[in-house]
């Protein structure tokens, strides 16, 4: 490996901190270092180190290094969009779902990533459209989960689904949480949501508050195409979600389009725990 895309929490001083020790660290072994704008502008030796607007970062990088939690690691999800890159997500804060190294991993995991010696674990993405009076106005790629949710002061909202074309029920709910297995653990878990083994490839749908309790999460094959129409008042006030992240405001008659990603999310595996020791430790199972 000759170059190494690093993404950082840019307003936590420890993952400057960091960031900044990883670039010298890698110079001294001839690695080129490329990180993107909003992170350049906070390090404070740069010379280092390339620079590239955000849509451009990790083009030609063999490794993509995440400093920080989750939501830096999904914003990086993101951010790559088709780049088959495999990502080396450590985390600087509690144990996260997804970032499963530590800050004391860091440089032995990146060792053995330039020998080429990592499992990666393979993640299913969602694309998320809004279509609108015919047209599309909105299109995003997502690691996490797609939500649709009323504003504060909103009325239940009708969401007419569809998979496959085919007519499923018309929810009555608060809102509806669209999710990757990945994100199964997420705000789908919260609204009682199943949790999925995050190599699975399926599509589950959680009701949020549904008016009709007999309304339950179901688990879809991951080839459906989900449709969700929309209808309320047009004083009310519906969002569209993606990963906790982006977001913009529906309107009345807007249809959610959902499919899943021809490009997945590759993530480094930790070599001192796996999954279930994360879900245990995060869940508290076992504990009293």
């Amino acid at each position: 490996m000759k170059k190494i895309a690093i993404f950082a929490k840019v307003h936590d001083p420890r993952c400057l901190g960091v960031a900044e020790e990883l670039i010298e660290w890698l110079a001294a072994r001839g690695v080129t270092a490329q990180v993107e704008e909003h992170l350049s502008r906070r390090l404070r030796r740069t010379t280092l180190a390339e620079s590239a607007e955000s849509s451009d970062v990790a083009q030609d990088a063999d490794l993509v290094v995440v400093l920080g939690g989750d939501g830096t690691l999904i914003a990086a999800a993101r951010l790559l969009g088709e780049r088959d890159v495999p990502i080396l997500a450590v985390n600087l804060g509690s144990l996260g779902f997804l970032t499963e190294i530590t800050l004391g991993e860091l440089y032995p995991s990146v060792e053995r990533s330039l020998a080429g010696d990592f499992e990666v674990s393979e993640r299913m993405m969602l694309m998320a459209s809004v279509e609108r009076d015919g047209e599309v106005v909105e299109l995003h790629r997502v690691l996490n989960d797609v939500v649709i949710n009323k504003g504060a002061l909103a009325r239940i909202i009708d969401m007419e689904t569809s998979v496959n074309g085919r007519y499923l029920t018309t929810f009555k709910a608060d809102g509806l949480i669209i999710s990757t297995p990945t994100g199964s653990t997420g705000y789908s878990l919260s609204a009682n949501g199943p949790i999925l083994h995050p190599e699975l490839e399926c599509i589950s749908l959680t009701p949020i508050c549904p008016h009709t309790l007999t309304n339950r999460p179901l688990v879809m094959a991951a080839d459906a195409h989900i449709a969700i129409k929309l209808n309320y008042a047009p004083d009310e006030s519906v969002f569209l979600t993606l990963d906790g992240q982006v977001g913009m405001k529906l309107v009345s008659g807007d249809t959610v389009q959902i499919t899943k990603a021809a490009h997945v999310t590759r993530l480094i595996q930790s070599r001192s725990k796996d999954y279930f020791e994360v879900l245990r430790t995060k869940l508290k199972w076992g504990e009293r």
